[in-house]
């Protein structure tokens, strides 16, 4: 991939400088790397497995197992659709394929443009609320399909990204 190939690891150090030379700190670090790059390119994993003297296999083991860390890079907006039993009954799965349909993406992908990555959940512990979308972060209850392509059209508007489609 080439933006592995431009990964700027001298940002890692302001990370290894906070941290010095704590012990059990993998996972603070994994999270500002990722708060830094928006995602954990293999580059900054094997520094960071370096820096730490952990084995690069455990790295990857944290960052497989928790849901947080992110090995891919993601769009500018992040679309995160609930899909618990609440959710799903009164209407997610239309939601999504709207969502799908417009971006021109499946569930767990991001557009080619960068602009939009759209996710499935499965509880958001907002049920009262169902269905539940978050866009960037913001929480929007009772949605509906039509709902979240008004919701797309604003963000394509605010930033000028396009539909991956």
């Amino acid at each position: 991939m080439a933006s592995e190939l431009t990964v700027d690891l001298a940002k890692l150090e302001t990370i290894f400088a906070q941290y010095g030379d704590q012990t059990g700190v993998l996972i603070p670090v994994l999270q500002a790397a990722q708060a830094e790059y928006g995602y954990l390119p293999s580059a900054v994993l094997s520094a960071i497995a370096e820096r730490l003297a952990v084995p690069l296999s455990q790295v990857y083991g944290v960052v497989t197992f928790y849901s947080q860390f992110y090995l891919n890079p993601r769009g500018r907006h992040v679309i995160r659709c609930c899909d618990g039993t609440a959710c799903h009954v009164r209407g997610t799965p239309k939601i999504v394929e709207a969502l799908e349909n417009h971006l021109g993406i499946r569930a767990g992908e991001t557009t080619d443009d960068m602009a939009y990555t759209l996710e499935v959940v499965y509880c958001l512990g907002s049920c009262a609320l169902a269905p539940v979308v978050v866009v960037d972060g913001t929480v929007m209850g009772g949605v509906t399909p039509e709902r979240m392509l008004k919701v797309i059209a604003s963000l394509d508007g605010a930033d000028g990204a396009g539909a991956g489609a």
